[in-house]
Order: structure tokens, then C-alpha cells, then sequence
């Protein structure tokens, strides 16, 4: 029964008991009697009624975003009511976006992250907020360097930077057919389906053949199948990723779960990582992706609630986050000034090891945006990494950041300065917004009514 049809009975019962009293002639003392005992007796049981409706609500869970799911799909979903590493398909279907409003190749600039906020004091979170399925991929005016970037990545090191584990060929493909779906529609002036199977990029002129995404690879599991079938499993998911990552500026990134109950980096096409490579990560855990690459109180603040993320993370709910880092040199790719991106060590690479006290010139702020959301046929997450890349000199002549970016470089404690390299930079960087700053406030420049302005991330 529906609340708004319980609440007319309730009022068609109230009714009726005033009737009934009002037909009824009954002495003062007995009305108040009545008026002592009915009235807070009715209270009760509307209060009580509302609590028991409340405590359902919340029983459906309170990580729900869409009020559509049927109650049987999201017990499926459950760890509970599965068995781990094995994911039951979903009904849902990703929705078709509406045209980007004025979108054009040449003049939909990128859109100006700065996800920063002033210290004294840095908060190590996740960071996520909710993504609407519109919004799941970005592209700019900045396609042609990206794309160019990437398709020069792939021929000089496709192998390094493009793989697919056998039990991740499914969702590759998967992948790749949610992004055939919604590219033309949400971008229909750089892409198109065609009739025959084809997905055209009308800027490039690139036609990709996608019309055996019908009948995908078969199923993801892998161990019945002998070695000639996981190869050609394996084979389709990389040919499926190198499409998917040819259309997007994004880099992007399976996690898998296996009977373990963890997941694990098992396809990723990461073409413009800049201080990371595939090689080194690929296989981990996501515990592993983090505690080798020493982030700042993961174990402490982090992995409790990226484990619930993962494994609560619904088809229908995508979320988001934003990260930044200071680069000292102009290369998108791969950042020259850390090292060789074919160290023969197997030492991570990190900002820690860039050219110290470059000229500010060379400083480049470098912003990531990166979007979870669960393919709801395999039930893998996928991970896509835009990065944002820009001078310091360019963002510095904002209103507001330059005082902003000094507040959060100087509220780094000594394991996130570590983290981002802050003592190669760090001296050069912040007596130039510093400069910057006082230009700024000099010029009439209140600090008071930047909240008025823009909000975080922006």
C-alpha cells in the first residue's frame, strides 16, 4: 500500500470518528474524558505508524540513488546473496544523454578544475561526489592534442600501455559498448553510428568497426576454457579497449572482482599517466595500487572505505573526484623530468625523483577528474582518469588562485609533501603565487566573496 493511500484511510477514519461523536450527546464531564483519552491515543499511533515507515526506508539502504531499482535486483547485488568473483547481470540500462549544450570541437573549452581548497589544515578523503550519467565523459577543444597523443602512444608502446587479463575481456567489450552508446549521443557532432555497424569519428575521419560488440567474447569465466580460447578472449578485450580509448581523452581502467573478494586491475588502456606505469601496476589488488605507490594515509583513512565503495557501488549510481599535482615539465604523456618511463629498476616512479628549483616557466599544474561507475552485464568498475594540464603561469592569473593553491601547498603535512614531490617545486612555486597573490589583493581583489564566485571543485 502506497504512503498517500494509507494517509486517506487514516483521514477517512478520523472522519468517521468525528461523526460518530458529534451524533453522540454527551455530558461536558464526558466529552473532556474523551477529548483526555481519544486525542492522545490517535497521536500515538499516527507518531508510531511514521516511525515504522521511516525504519523500512532505511532498511532498503541508504546508498541508493535511484528509486526505480526493484527491491529483487538489489538483493542480488549483495555480497551476501552471492558468491564472490561472480556477478549477476543487471537489468539496467545506462540512460541516453542529451546533446553537450553547444558543444563544438573548437571552442568548448576544458573546463577549469581546481580541486583545492586553503589550509591550515589538508584532509586526506576520498573526496566523491555524485556524477550524473550525462556527465560520465568530458571532451573539449583539447580532443586533437589527446587523441594525437594517445595514437602516438599506441604506436610507439601499445603492448606497455594497452592490456587485458583474460577474465576482464568481457567487460572490455562491455566498455566499450556503453561508450558507442552514449558518445554519439552526448557529443553527435564528432561521432556517429552508422547502420552497418560502424562508429565514425567525423573530426578524424577514423571509422571502427564495432559490429561483433553483439556477441561480445562469451563468458568471463575462464576456468573451463582452454589456453587457445583465454588467448582469443583476451585478443577481443584488447581491441575492444584500444577503440574505447581512442575516442575519449580519458585514460581507462578495469577492477575485477575475483572469488577472493577483492578487486584487481585486470584491463586498463593508461596512455597518458604521467608518473605511473601499466606494468608495474597491472594484476594489483586495489589495495596493492595504493600501498605501492606509498599514498598518504591509505590504510588509516582510505581502504575501509574504498572496499564498501567498490563493493556497494551500484549500476545505476556513478560518483566522482578530483586530484592535483604540481609537473615541472610540459610533456602529458609521461613526465620526463622523474625519470625514464623504461627505468630497468623496478623502483616506483614518483614526483619525489623530478628536477629540483626549474624555473617557473616549467611548473604545469596537473589535475585529474575520474569517474566509478559499474558495468552493469559483468559487474566490473570502471575507472576513467581525465587529466587536465595546464601552466601555473595560465591559472595563476585567476582571481582567487593563486592566494588558494600557496594556502593548500602550504597545508600539506610531511607524508603528502613527500607524495607530491613538494621539495623539487615547492620553494619556486610558492614565492611566484605568492607574487601573484599580493597583485591580486592589490588591485582590490576580496578574498571574502570567492565563495560567491565558484565553488569546489572549480
Amino acid at each position: 500500500m502506497s504512503s498517500g493511500s494509507r494517509t486517506a484511510d487514516i483521514s477517512n477514519m478520523l472522519n468517521q470518528l468525528l461523526n460518530t461523536l458529534h451524533s453522540y450527546r454527551a455530558t461536558p464531564h464526558q466529552s473532556l474524558y474523551l477529548i483526555a483519552f481519544l486525542f492522545p491515543s490517535i497521536l500515538f499511533y499516527l507518531i508510531n505508524k511514521q516511525q515504522k515507515q521511516k525504519q523500512k526506508q532505511q532498511k532498503r539502504g541508504s546508498f541508493s540513488s535511484n528509486p526505480t531499482t526493484t527491491a529483487t535486483s538489489e538483493k542480488r547485488l549483495l555480497k551476501e546473496d552471492r558468491e564472490p568473483g561472480k556477478w549477476p547481470p543487471s537489468s539496467y540500462v545506462f540512460p541516453t544523454p542529451p546533446p553537450y549544450p553547444d558543444w563544438d570541437l573548437h571552442k568548448t573549452k576544458p573546463l577549469p578544475y581546481r580541486p583545492f581548497r586553503y589550509g591550515p589544515v589538508y584532509h586526506t578523503t576520498m573526496g566523491l561526489r555524485t556524477i550524473q550519467p550525462e556527465n560520465w565523459i568530458e571532451l573539449d577543444n583539447q580532443y586533437p592534442k589527446y587523441h594525437a597523443d594517445k595514437a602516438a602512444r599506441i604506436a610507439e608502446r601499445g603492448e606497455k600501455c594497452i592490456m587485458v587479463a583474460p577474465e576482464a575481456a568481457e567487460a572490455a567489450v562491455e566498455l566499450l559498448r556503453e561508450l558507442a552508446e552514449y558518445l554519439p549521443a552526448r557529443y553527435p557532432s564528432l561521432f556517429r553510428r552508422t547502420a552497418t555497424g560502424m562508429i565514425d569519428n567525423l573530426w578524424s575521419g577514423e571509422s571502427f568497426d564495432i559490429s561483433w560488440l553483439a556477441t561480445g567474447t562469451g563468458t568471463g569465466d575462464t576456468g573451463s576454457k582452454s589456453k587457445a580460447v583465454e588467448q582469443e578472449q583476451e585478443k577481443q578485450g584488447r581491441k575492444a579497449l584500444e577503440i574505447a580509448a581512442r575516442l575519449v581523452q580519458d585514460d581507462l581502467v578495469l577492477m575485477v572482482e575475483q572469488p577472493d573478494d577483492q578487486y584487481y586491475l585486470l584491463a586498463g588502456a593508461v596512455l597518458l599517466p604521467g608518473f605511473w606505469r601499466l606494468t608495474n601496476k597491472f594484476g594489483m589488488s586495489l589495495a596493492e595500487l595504493h600501498t605501492s605507490g606509498v599514498v598518504p594515509q591509505y590504510q588509516e583513512k582510505l581502504h575501509k572505505g574504498m572496499y564498501n565503495l567498490f563493493r556497494r557501488l551500484r549500476p545505476e549510481q556513478m560518483v566522482g573526484r578530483n586530484n592535483h599535482f604540481i609537473q615541472v615539465d610540459d610533456a602529458l604523456p609521461w613526465s620526463w623530468s622523474i625519470g625514464s618511463e623504461d627505468g630497468k629498476d623496478e623502483t616506483e616512479p614518483s614526483w619525489s625523483t623530478a628536477e629540483q628549483n626549474r624555473a617557473i616557466e616549467h611548473h604545469y599544474f596537473r589535475s585529474e577528474r575520474q569517474t566509478l561507475r559499474r558495468l552493469p552485464k559483468t559487474g566490473a568498475i570502471c575507472f576513467t582518469v581525465r587529466t587536465y594540464f595546464e601552466p601555473i603561469t595560465a591559472i595563476a592569473e585567476e582571481d582567487y588562485v593563486p592566494g588558494r593553491l600557496a594556502s593548500a601547498v602550504r597545508s600539506w603535512g610531511d607524508d603528502v609533501a613527500r607524495y607530491k614531490g613538494k621539495e623539487r617545486y615547492g620553494e619556486v612555486l610558492l614565492g611566484f603565487l605568492d607574487k601573484k597573490h599580493q597583485e591580486q589583493m592589490e588591485r582590490g581583489l576580496d578574498p571574502s566573496k570567492e565563495d560567491d564566485c565558484q565553488a569546489y571543485p572549480f
